[in-house]
C-alpha cells in the first residue's frame, strides 16, 4: 500500500491528491492512500510518500473538480479540507472517485457512504465556525487593533473571518488560531488575507489576552448580571458552550 501524506495546506492537500490520482491510474485506486501529517503511528509494511505544494497542480485539481463535478462539490472539498478529522483527506479522495464517474449529480447519492462522508464533515466544519463566531472575543490594543484567540479543532478561522468582515469592516483586527500558529488578519477596509506566525510574532500576540480595557469589564458585568441564579443550569451550559472552547472567553476568566 502506498499512503501520501502531506501538510494540513490546501495547496497541499490538493497535490497531494493530484499525485496520488496519477499512481492510482498505473497501479489501481485500491492500492492508494492519504493521510494529512503528521503520522504518529506509520506502518511497516506501507510506502509512505510525501507531497509539497505545487501552486499549478492544485490548480488543475480545483479546476477539475468545478468544471466535471461542480462549484458546489468543490465547496464541499474545501470544507472537508479544513476538518481535522484523521480520515479527512482519505475521504475527499474516496468522494472525487464517486464524483468525477458522476457528475454534478453525486451530492444527489445519498445512499453512498463516501458522500454521505463528505456531506457529514461539511456539517461539522459549518457547525463548528458557527460556534467559533459567537465564541470569539476581541481585545483591544490601544484602541486600534482588536485582537481575538481561538483554539478551533478544525482549521475554520477563515470561515469565522469573514463573519467579521462583514460587521466590523472599517477595523483593524485579526484572529489568532493558537493551535496553528496562524492568523486571519483584516486590515481597515481591507480584505481579509491568512498569515503564518513566527514564534516571536505569536509570543507577542499572546499577551494580548492580559490586556482589559473597559469594554472588557462591562462585557464580564453584563454576562453576570443577566444570569438568574435560580435557572442556573451547568450541564445545559457545558453542552452549548463546552469548557474546552471556553479557554479564551473573558467571561470565565478571573
Amino acid at each position: 500500500m502506498k499512503i501520501y501524506t502531506c501538510k494540513d495546506k490546501l495547496e497541499d492537500i490538493m497535490t497531494c491528491i493530484y499525485d496520488a490520482w496519477a499512481d492510482a491510474l498505473r497501479i489501481g485506486h485500491d492500492q492508494i492512500r492519504l493521510k494529512k501529517e503528521p503520522i504518529f503511528q506509520p506502518t511497516l509494511l506501507d510506502e509512505y510518500i510525501h507531497v509539497d505544494g505545487d501552486c499549478s497542480k492544485a490548480e488543475k485539481v480545483t479546476r477539475s473538480i468545478r468544471r466535471d463535478i461542480s462549484s458546489r462539490a468543490y465547496l464541499y472539498v474545501y470544507y472537508a479540507s479544513l476538518s481535522a478529522e484523521e480520515d479527512a483527506l482519505q475521504a475527499i479522495y474516496n468522494f472525487l472517485r464517486v464524483g468525477f464517474a458522476m457528475g454534478a449529480d453525486v451530492l444527489e447519492n445519498y445512499t453512498n457512504p463516501h458522500v454521505m462522508r463528505i456531506m457529514e464533515l461539511y456539517r461539522n466544519i459549518g457547525n463548528e465556525s458557527h460556534h467559533f463566531r459567537e465564541f470569539a472575543r476581541f481585545q483591544s490594543l490601544d484602541g486600534r487593533v482588536y485582537v481575538s484567540h481561538l483554539e478551533p479543532k478544525s482549521d475554520v478561522i477563515m470561515l469565522v473571518g469573514r463573519h467579521f468582515a462583514d460587521r466590523m469592516p472599517s477595523e483593524h483586527w485579526m484572529i489568532v488560531d493558537d493551535n496553528r500558529k496562524m492568523a486571519c488578519v483584516h486590515p481597515k477596509d481591507g480584505e481579509n488575507y491568512l498569515r503564518y506566525l513566527t514564534d516571536e510574532e505569536f509570543d507577542a500576540l499572546r499577551k494580548t489576552e492580559a490586556y482589559e480595557d473597559e469594554y472588557t469589564g462591562m462585557w464580564k458585568t453584563f454576562f453576570h448580571t443577566i444570569g438568574i441564579k435560580e435557572r442556573e443550569n451547568y450541564v445545559c451550559q457545558r453542552k452549548l458552550f463546552p469548557i474546552w472552547k471556553r479557554k479564551h472567553a473573558v467571561e470565565f476568566k478571573e
